[in-house]
């Protein structure tokens, strides 16, 4: 799960009734731009390539950079498939006209509708869900079952959690902001500050390693970071990870679930080596692909039948929210002004 260094890219902007690709097809090739960052991706490649011949040739870079590159590249992109984190983020590819619909009934027998662009140009490959955490051996704090009730008076001083400008955190607010309303959320982001233990700082695993220090009470973080806690062959954060309790939030009759961060796919709309790309695609939702998503880097599969990793599975189940990635790009925007008007930098 290390970050790699970004390769300056860019991606593309064209509508789904497409030209005939300029660059050259080769036919032992995918290309990806991936704007994942985890080595066990690299496992799902090398298995593709095993079960199919086909070489996977990937460019890494942040999704937006790879978004303009394929914009700018246009029918000379070499890329085939794109593959990013967040449903905002590919829903901002899709409108700006990079992927084309992808209708493949292999995928949409395994993947779920709510985790599908209604137009086909885009699904997801795996899950996080956004959770509220806790040190156990200081309890579960009384009345915490929301995300809602993080701005509640009573935790005043005890939360732990990063900028509110990270794309984790404004796909957040975007969903209370599409659940409550721009009112709501303005009141909850500031009652979340008040509650803050201490100014925004560091990523999701720093606010997990808060809890047992004292530092604060509460933390919000991605499973997949305590997950890797869990899976871990180091004694110490093993520990840590036995030691932080789990609050899936809204999971009350009639509410709408926990917000998840997915990781998705689409087809490049001039990708030159189309059929080797719907392979590819198809292959991301087989049981090695979604396997390795679980076991290797500690995501809730997109699959249903897909195996749990056993430190997910301890974490307890619980229902997500539906995916929506137009409506959460829609709100990012005010989502993050919200953030900032109400100080969580």
């Amino acid at each position: 799960m290390l970050r790699r260094s970004f390769l300056a890219a860019l991606v593309l902007a064209l509508p789904s009734a497409l030209p005939t690709p300029a660059v050259a097809q080769d036919r032992g090739v995918v290309n990806v731009y991936s704007a994942r960052h985890y080595d066990s991706d690299r496992q799902i490649w090398e298995a593709f390539t095993r079960e199919s011949g086909i070489r996977v040739r990937v460019i890494q870079a942040d999704a937006d950079q790879l978004i303009e590159r394929i914009r700018n590249e246009g029918a000379n992109s070499p890329a085939d498939v794109f593959l990013t984190v967040d449903s905002a983020r590919l829903a901002r590819a899709a409108d700006a006209g990079i992927l084309a619909p992808f209708r493949s009934p292999t995928v949409e027998n395994r993947v779920p509708a709510a985790l599908r662009d209604p137009q086909g140009r885009w699904f997801a490959v795996s899950q996080r869900a956004r959770v509220i955490m806790y040190d156990k051996q200081a309890g579960r704090p009384e009345g915490l079952n929301r995300y809602e009730d993080l701005a509640d008076p009573r935790f005043r001083g005890q939360i732990c959690v990063r900028s509110g400008a990270h794309s984790y955190n404004t796909s957040m607010t975007a969903s209370i902001l599409a659940a409550d309303g721009a009112a709501a959320t303005e009141n909850w982001a500031r009652g979340l500050v008040a509650n803050l233990a201490r100014p925004p700082q560091g990523g999701d695993r720093d606010q997990i390693a808060a809890l047992p220090t004292g530092q604060c009470r509460i933390a919000i973080s991605n499973t997949y970071y305590l997950g890797g806690y869990g899976r871990s062959a180091n004694p110490a954060e093993r520990a840590l990870f036995e030691r932080v309790g789990v609050i899936f939030p809204n999971q009350g009759q009639g509410d709408r679930g926990a917000h998840v961060n997915i990781s998705g796919a689409g087809l490049v709309g001039t990708a030159p080596n189309r059929d080797n790309a719907a392979k590819l695609l198809e292959f991301l939702t087989g049981h090695e692909a979604q396997d390795v998503f679980s076991q290797a880097n500690m995501e809730y599969p997109a699959v249903a039948d897909a195996p749990l990793h056993p430190a997910l599975r301890s974490m307890g189940t619980f229902r997500a929210e539906p995916v929506n990635g137009a409506r959460t790009a829609a709100n990012t925007a005010e989502a993050l002004q919200i953030a900032q008007r109400a100080g969580w930098r």
